[in-house]
C-alpha cells in the first residue's frame, strides 16, 4: 500500500480569527440598533434586517468556533482531524438563515394584508447605519470566503444583509415621501427569497461533501485514462474520490500492474501518479494499492 499526503493547500492565516471576532462585535451593535429602530419606526423590513443580523451574529460565532476547532491536530480518535467541523457549521448556518427567511416571509404576508403606519425617516437612518456595518463586515470576510466554505456561509449572511439594508433604505425613502407602506412587506419578501436562494447553494455543496460525493470538477474517466497511459499500468479500479472539506480532495484506488515488478519500480510508478494527480487535477491526498493479478473485479467503481 502506498500513501501520500501533500499539504500544499492554503490554510487560514492567523489574522482570520481576528477578522471574524471583529465582525461579531460589529454585528451585535447593528442588531441592537435595528431592533430599537424597527420597533420605534414600526418597520417590519427593518426588524427583518435586524433578525437577519441576529442570525449573522450566531452564524459568525459558529464560524469563529469552527475556524479554531478545525486547526486542532489529528489524533488516534480523529485521524482526519477536525476540518469537517467547518462543513457542519456551514450547513447549520445555511439552514438557520433559510428558516429565518421563511418566518419573515410569513410575517410579511401578514403585514401586507394589514399595512401599518411607518416612520420612514427613522427607518432610513437606522438602515443606513446597518448598511455601513454590514458592508464593512462583508468586505472584511470576502477574501477568505473564496477558499473556505465555512467563512463563505457567514459572508453570504453578511452580503445578503448588505443588500437588505440597501433595499430598506430605498423603501424608507419611498415610504417617507410617497407613503407607500405596502412596500415594507414587499421588500421583506424579496430579501427573504434572495437569502433562501443563496443558502440553498451552500446546503447543496455541504451535503455533497458530507455524502463524500465526487467533487463536481473531477472527471473520473479522464483520471483513469491518464493513469492507464503510464508505462506498466494495466488499469485502475475501485476508485474513491471525496472532499474532507471544501478544499482538501482525497483519492484512493487500486492500481493493476502489467508485470510483477520490484517494490522500487512500483514506488516510482506511485510517484508519477501522485505528481499527475496533483498537477493535473489538484488532488493532494492520495492512497494507492498496487496489485498484480489480485482483484477479480476490476471495475472503475466497485458496486457494493
Amino acid at each position: 500500500m502506498a500513501h501520500n499526503h501533500n499539504h500544499n493547500h492554503s490554510h487560514e492565516q492567523n489574522g482570520t480569527s481576528g477578522k471574524i471576532l471583529f465582525t461579531i462585535l460589529l454585528n451585535i451593535g447593528i442588531t441592537l440598533a435595528e431592533v430599537i429602530g424597527g420597533i420605534l419606526s414600526n418597520s417590519l423590513a427593518l426588524l427583518s434586517d435586524a433578525l437577519h443580523n441576529a442570525g449573522d451574529v450566531v452564524a459568525i460565532i459558529f464560524t469563529y468556533i469552527g475556524n479554531l476547532v478545525s486547526k486542532r491536530k489529528s489524533n488516534h480518535k480523529q485521524t482526519f482531524g477536525y476540518k469537517r467541523v467547518e462543513i457542519l457549521i456551514a450547513l447549520f448556518n445555511s439552514v438557520s438563515v433559510i428558516a429565518i427567511s421563511l418566518f419573515l416571509m410569513y410575517e410579511a404576508f401578514e403585514r401586507f394584508s394589514k399595512p401599518v403606519l411607518i416612520d420612514g425617516l427613522l427607518m432610513m437612518i437606522v438602515a443606513t447605519a446597518g448598511l455601513l456595518g454590514n458592508g464593512i463586515s462583508a468586505f472584511i470576510l470576502k477574501p477568505d470566503s473564496k477558499s473556505n466554505l465555512n467563512i463563505r456561509s457567514a459572508y453570504i449572511h453578511l452580503f445578503a444583509d448588505t443588500l437588505s439594508s440597501i433595499a430598506v433604505i430605498i423603501g424608507s425613502i419611498l415610504i417617507y415621501f410617497y407613503k407607500v407602506y405596502w412596500l415594507d412587506p414587499v421588500l421583506t419578501f424579496a430579501i427573504a427569497l434572495y437569502v433562501i436562494k443563496e443558502g440553498y447553494s451552500i446546503i447543496k455543496e455541504t451535503l455533497d461533501i458530507l455524502m463524500q460525493s465526487t467533487p463536481p470538477d473531477i472527471d473520473l474517466d479522464k483520471i483513469s485514462n491518464s493513469i492507464e497511459q503510464l508505462k506498466l499500468v494495466k488499469n485502475i479500479h475501485h476508485v474513491h474520490v471525496w472532499r474532507l472539506n471544501d478544499s482538501d480532495i482525497h483519492f484512493e484506488a487500486h492500481i493493476e500492474l502489467c508485470e510483477d515488478i520490484s517494490l522500487k519500480a512500483t514506488q516510482q510508478i506511485i510517484v508519477e501518479i501522485n505528481e499527475m494527480l496533483e498537477h493535473d487535477f489538484g488532488i493532494t491526498h492520495v492512497t494507492l494499492q498496487p496489485e498484480y493479478n489480485f482483484c477479480k473485479e476490476q471495475k472503475l467503481i466497485r458496486h457494493s
